[in-house]
């Protein structure tokens, strides 16, 4: 694990990330517009090599029309070791009827009471993660 103060970690390996984004359900999808970036929690699917989410009409998915440029970060920590990764991609709306149908079947639920009805999907176009070991500062 390398340990210096400007990378202390080790990369993933973009297997080792999907593993990840498949068995994590919460994240952040970072957007910005007009150069003003914006966060937003959503929880999400990783599905055949693409992120997907629902949605409703507001912010979120007027500024996705807007700049469909995204980044999406999920991480967590266990007892010795943390972890973080980072897809930057490419977000779209998926109107095709057929295509929502087949996501209707997807374990893909709103997490809070209210109806969702806009999917949305990330397409990758680069993925990366790095695990950081935990522990005290080092002595100079």
């Amino acid at each position: 694990m390398t340990t210096n103060d400007e990378h202390p970690g080790e990369a993933m390996s973009t297997q080792d990330a999907w593993r990840f984004l498949e068995h994590t359900s919460f994240g952040r999808l970072a957007v910005s517009v007009a150069g003003v970036p914006n966060i937003f929690p959503i929880n999400y699917l990783a599905h055949d090599g693409r992120l997907l989410m629902r949605t409703n009409p507001g912010t979120k998915l007027a500024q996705l029309t807007v700049n469909n440029a995204v980044a999406f970060e999920i991480d967590g920590i266990a007892e010795s070791e943390a972890w973080s990764v980072v897809v930057e991609g490419t977000a779209r709306v998926v109107e095709s009827q057929s295509e929502i149908d087949a996501l209707d079947l997807l374990p893909l639920a709103p997490w809070i009471r209210t109806r969702k009805y806009t999917y949305v999907e990330i397409t990758p176009s680069n993925v990366s993660g790095f695990r950081f070991g935990l522990g005290t500062e080092p002595e100079r």
